[in-house]
C-alpha cells in the first residue's frame, strides 16, 4: 500500500440503503418527504412567528407610555440604563418608520433585528433542504470585543458625554 492510496478513501456499501434514498428513487426533492419538510420547517416558522408577534404588538401598544410595559429592572433597581433600554421604544419607533428615533431610543436594536431576522431566514432555508440550524462560532477574540463594547455603550450612555445614546 502506498502513501498515495491511504489518502482515498474507499466507499462502502452495507446493503442496507441510507434514510431518504427510496424519496430520491421516487424522483422527490433532495430525498425529503413533504411531510419531513414541513416538520423541519415548524421551529424555524414558530420562531419567525413569534418575533412578527412581539414586533406587531410593540407596533399597536406604544412602549412610550410611561408603565406600559413596566419598567426596566435594572433602571428601577440601580437608575442607570442597560444595553437594552429603550429597545422596545426603537422596535416601536422602527414600525413607524422613524428610523432616526428608532436609533436614538436603542442603537443597538436595528443590528439585533437584522441579525434575528437573517439567523431565521437562513434557518428556514437550511430546514428547508433538510439540513440543522446554523450556530455561530464565535471566537474568544470575537466574545471579548463584543462584550467590551456592551460595558463601552453602557457606561458612556449613562455619562454626560453619552447622553445622545440615552433613550428617549
Amino acid at each position: 500500500m502506498k502513501d498515495s492510496d491511504a489518502a482515498q478513501p474507499v466507499p462502502v456499501s452495507s446493503g442496507v440503503p441510507v434514510a431518504g434514498e427510496t424519496e430520491v428513487a421516487a424522483g422527490t426533492n433532495r430525498g425529503m418527504s413533504r411531510l419531513v419538510r414541513m416538520r423541519s420547517m415548524a421551529l424555524p416558522i414558530a420562531s419567525a412567528s413569534a418575533g412578527a408577534g412581539a414586533v406587531l404588538l410593540l407596533h399597536l401598544r406604544d412602549p412610550h407610555i410611561e408603565g406600559s410595559y413596566g419598567i426596566c429592572p435594572t433602571y428601577g433597581l440601580f437608575g442607570v440604563y442597560c444595553p437594552g433600554c429603550g429597545g422596545m421604544r426603537a422596535v416601536h419607533n422602527l414600525t413607524d418608520g422613524h428610523i432616526i428615533d428608532s436609533l436614538h431610543s436603542n442603537l443597538l436594536a436595528l443590528p439585533v433585528l437584522v441579525l434575528f431576522a437573517w439567523w431565521v431566514g437562513d434557518w428556514a432555508v437550511r430546514a428547508w433542504r433538510g439540513e440543522g440550524p446554523r450556530l455561530p462560532g464565535i471566537s474568544t477574540t470575537t466574545t471579548v470585543v463584543l462584550l467590551g463594547s456592551l460595558v463601552v455603550y453602557t457606561v458612556l450612555r449613562n455619562t454626560p458625554w453619552g447622553t445622545w445614546l440615552t433613550p428617549v
